[in-house]
C-alpha cells in the first residue's frame, strides 16, 4: 500500500473527503501512477497533484478512476461536485484577497499625485463605498445560500438517504448532530437503512452515509462508535478494533469486506 503523505492542512475538509476516497481507491486497485496514467487519459504527473491535495482532479477524472476500480461512480462524482464548489469558493476569495494586497503595495511606492485644488468630490467617494458595500453584500448572500443548498436545515434526512431513483442523496457532515439507528435484519442481514454496501473501505477521515452504517452496526453489537454521525473518527475506530478482535479478523481498524460481513450478521 502506498505511503501517502499527509494532505496539507488548509485543503477543504469536501476536497480531502474525496482525495481520501481516490486514495482508497488506487490502493485497493493495486495500479501504480504510471499504471494509472497508461489507463486513463491523465498523466502520471496529474494524477500525483491530485492524489496529494494540490490539484483538483477534474470530473472525468474521478469517473475514470471510479470505472477503473469497480467503485460506485454516482456516489464519488456527488462528492466530486461538493468539492468542486468548495475548491472554486476559496479560489475566488484568494483571487479576491490578490488584489486588495497588490493595491495597498501600489500605494505605498507610487510617487505622490497631484489631486487638484481639492478633495475628491464627495460624490466620487460615496458612490466608491457604496459599491464597496454592494460587493460585500453579494459575497455573503452568495455564502449563505452555499451554505442552506449544503445543510438544507428545512430538510429532514434522519431516514435513509435517497434523493429519488437509485443516487443515493450527498452526504453532509453537521457536527455533533446524532442520526437515529434503526436496525432491523432485511434478506438475512442486518441493515440500519443507510446503506447496502459490503466492500466500502473506510478508515480515519472517511465520512458519508456508509460510516454512518457501520456505526450504527457496530453500536447493534454493544461496541460503542460514539456519536452516529457518519464520521469515522478515533472512537469509532477503536470500536471497529475490538469489534474485530472479538470476530477473530485482523485488528487494523479499517473496516472492508471481511469486517462487513461480520457486521451485517
Amino acid at each position: 500500500m502506498t505511503r501517502w503523505t499527509e494532505l496539507p492542512g488548509s485543503l477543504d475538509e469536501s476536497v480531502s473527503r474525496l482525495v481520501v476516497q481516490l486514495r482508497r481507491l488506487k490502493d485497493h486497485s493495486g495500479l501504480s501512477l504510471s499504471s494509472l496514467a497508461a489507463k486513463t487519459s491523465y498523466s502520471r504527473s496529474s494524477w500525483e497533484r491530485y492524489l496529494n491535495g494540490r490539484a483538483l482532479p477534474p470530473r472525468e477524472a474521478v469517473e475514470q478512476l471510479a470505472r477503473l476500480c469497480g467503485a460506485d461512480v454516482p456516489r464519488l462524482l456527488v462528492l466530486h461536485e461538493v468539492a468542486e464548489q468548495s475548491w472554486a469558493q476559496e479560489r475566488q476569495e484568494k483571487e479576491k484577497k490578490e488584489p486588495d494586497a497588490q493595491d495597498a503595495q501600489d500605494a505605498q511606492g507610487a510617487p505622490p499625485v497631484d489631486a487638484g485644488p481639492g478633495p475628491a468630490p464627495a460624490g466620487h467617494r460615496a458612490g466608491r463605498w457604496t459599491a464597496v458595500l454592494v460587493g460585500a453584500v453579494v459575497v455573503l448572500a452568495v455564502a449563505l445560500v452555499s451554505v442552506l443548498l449544503l445543510t438544507r436545515p428545512w430538510e429532514e434526512d434522519d431516514g435513509p438517504p435517497s434523493s429519488g431513483g437509485d443516487t443515493p442523496a450527498p452526504f453532509v457532515f453537521v457536527q455533533g448532530r446524532s442520526r437515529p439507528c434503526d436496525v432491523e435484519k432485511k434478506g438475512g442481514e442486518l441493515r440500519a437503512g443507510y446503506s447496502s454496501t459490503h466492500t466500502t473501505l473506510m478508515d480515519l477521515k472517511s465520512s458519508g452515509w456508509e460510516v454512518l452504517e457501520a456505526q450504527c452496526l457496530l453500536r447493534y453489537h454493544g461496541y460503542d462508535p460514539g456519536i452516529t454521525d457518519g464520521s469515522y473518527g478515533e472512537r469509532s475506530k477503536a470500536a471497529a478494533q475490538r469489534f474485530q478482535k472479538d470476530r477473530g479478523l485482523v485488528v487494523d481498524g479499517i473496516v472492508g469486506p471481511d469486517t462487513w460481513e461480520e457486521l451485517r450478521r
